[in-house]
């Protein structure tokens, strides 16, 4: 394994920028996922380590190798990179056997079939795939046909293990199950693994950092208990997990604590920031009160499973996200107390 490092790079397809000036190190052995909306370049920057695309600008090492630099011409093919590739598809062989589709990158490099035979087995132990060697993918499960498609992938022993949206089109519960499978293996393998996703639970519960993607840029690279807790911009703080963004004003700093003025009332707020000017409020900030620091109105409740998401307006005419046991029919009136939240400095 061997880690990736990314420096300056940009995609351009004709005018439009699919890839700004990207510059990280992804580590050896490391869990990275690429989250952000669609169209904010993620699958193309996978493309790009791939070696499906051609930078427009920067370049790329895989370990010490430098496989592509759009300065000097230079461009690794795919097949000499030594990376590998789960689609979304699967793009598994219709016609041929689980053991021969995980087995045909093998066939291709005319490796010595005791030693193909090896490599096979030891990919097929490593998926769980043993029992359905000999079937067909028409008579597999969507979970099952993953599987061979990430067994294929591991049959060459790869640098490197990217993934583009694996599980988009499996249902909930097999999702679920599908991502154990994919944290067992890189817990068995240590393999350095970037893995593209649009769905932040997906994000969070694999990931060891994850770069969150927008217009092409990343514009936070951090853990995912970081990312929550600690968002650097608006755009993070309202696209990771429920809450809302709203201004402060007037922080004033003393020792290691700050306060600031916000929603009307003032409270102390968590910064690192020399001047904050908004606060991230997530649930956990906010405790139904009657006799609380503000007043909110509720605007929807919605039922999520022993509990209700409580969609609220302050007096302010901030939107709120509140978390309840109870359901609140829209339009009542209620108190709650806030915890001091994040607070950070507007881009």
């Amino acid at each position: 394994m061997a880690e990736l490092t990314l420096t300056g790079l940009a995609k351009h397809f004709g005018k439009t920028a699919a890839l700004q000036s990207v510059s990280t190190t992804v580590e050896n052995g490391e869990f990275l996922a690429l989250l952000g909306p669609s169209g904010c370049g993620k699958s193309t920057l996978l493309r790009l380590l791939a070696g499906f695309e051609q930078p427009s600008e920067g370049s790329i090492h895989i370990g010490a190798q430098e496989v592509a630099n759009a300065a000097t011409g230079r461009h690794a093919a795919p097949e000499d990179r030594n990376i590998g590739f789960v689609f979304q598809s699967y793009a598994l062989w219709p016609h041929m056997t689980v053991r021969r589709n995980v087995g045909y990158p093998l066939e291709i490099r005319k490796l010595p079939r005791a030693e193909r035979e090896a490599r096979i087995d030891a990919a097929l132990a490593a998926t769980a795939l043993q029992p359905y060697a000999d079937r067909m993918p028409s008579d597999l499960s969507g979970g099952q046909r993953q599987r061979v498609a990430l067994a294929r992938c591991l049959v060459s022993d790869p640098t490197a293990v990217l993934l583009d949206e694996p599980l988009a089109n499996l249902d909930v519960a097999l999702r679920a199950s599908m991502q154990e499978v994919f944290c067992d293996f890189h817990q068995r393998t240590s393999a350095t693994m970037v893995y593209v996703t649009h769905d932040q639970a997906e994000a969070m519960a694999m990931a060891d950092r994850i770069a969150v993607m927008n217009e092409g840029r990343i514009v936070q690279l951090d853990t995912p208990e970081a990312l929550y807790a600690r968002p650097r911009s608006r755009f993070v703080a309202e696209f990771i997990g429920d809450g809302t963004v709203v201004p402060l004003s007037g922080p004033q700093h003393s020792g290691t604590s700050c306060e600031a003025s916000l929603l009307g009332t003032r409270l102390p707020v968590k910064t690192d920031s020399p001047s904050p000017t908004l606060a991230c409020l997530r649930p956990e900030n906010l405790a139904i009160a009657e006799t609380g620091d503000i007043r909110a109105q509720v605007a929807r409740a919605t039922y999520l499973g022993g509990r209700y998401r409580l969609d609220l307006v302050a007096t302010t005419g901030d939107a709120l996200v509140a978390q309840s046991l109870t359901r609140y029919a829209p339009g009542s009136q209620i108190g709650l107390t806030l915890t001091p939240p994040w607070a950070f400095a507007a881009a």
